[in-house]
């Protein structure tokens, strides 16, 4: 198996027209595909999902009230004149819980609250994270760690995935 690996990433570079391999390549052991770039670590992952309906049922019942709680002003802004509300309150939500999920390898990261953490969107559209409070002290515990996030729902289920890479010291690639 091991003798297979280089072949099997030969196939690869040639498949993908690929003609030399970089000097920061690997091998993923595990599934023989190419690793470009620089070496990161990662030091947390975070995946939630909310139902859609269970998110309906809390603005009903809370209204603005939940909405002031839990979200920034500025995401509140970005979502009111979006439709379906709930469908977008209930991502972002999502969102905050991964990213929680994901901070929790850190010391004191049990005590970040529901704003500590906004949720934005690039000029591209790919969901980005904008941290303030405990979470912007408890990151900044790992200066060069950036936050990853992925956004999804159906139509019945939001959901978001958040990843904190971490990359080593002496890189000089921004973070």
């Amino acid at each position: 198996m091991a003798r297979d690996r280089g072949r099997r990433r030969a196939r690869y570079l040639c498949r993908t027209g690929a003609r030399r391999i970089p000097e920061s390549s690997t091998t993923a052991p595990a599934v023989g595909r190419l690793v470009v770039g620089p070496r990161v670590s990662i030091l947390g992952v975070g995946l939630d999902l909310i139902d859609l309906a269970r998110a309906e049922r809390l603005l009903q019942r809370k209204g603005q009230q939940a909405v002031r709680r839990l979200l920034t002003e500025a995401e509140y802004r970005s979502i009111q004149n979006r439709t379906p509300f709930a469908q977008h309150f209930a991502s972002r939500l999502a969102a905050k819980e991964a990213v929680y999920k994901a901070l929790q390898c850190l010391p004191g990261a049990r005590a970040i609250g529901w704003r500590d953490i906004e949720v934005e969107r690039g000029e591209d559209g790919r969901p980005s994270v904008r941290l303030h409070g405990t979470a912007a002290r408890v990151l900044a515990i790992q200066p060069l760690a950036r936050i990853h996030l992925a956004l999804s729902h159906s139509a019945l289920t939001a959901g978001a995935v958040a990843v904190l890479e971490a990359r080593p010291a002496h890189q000089d690639t921004p973070a």
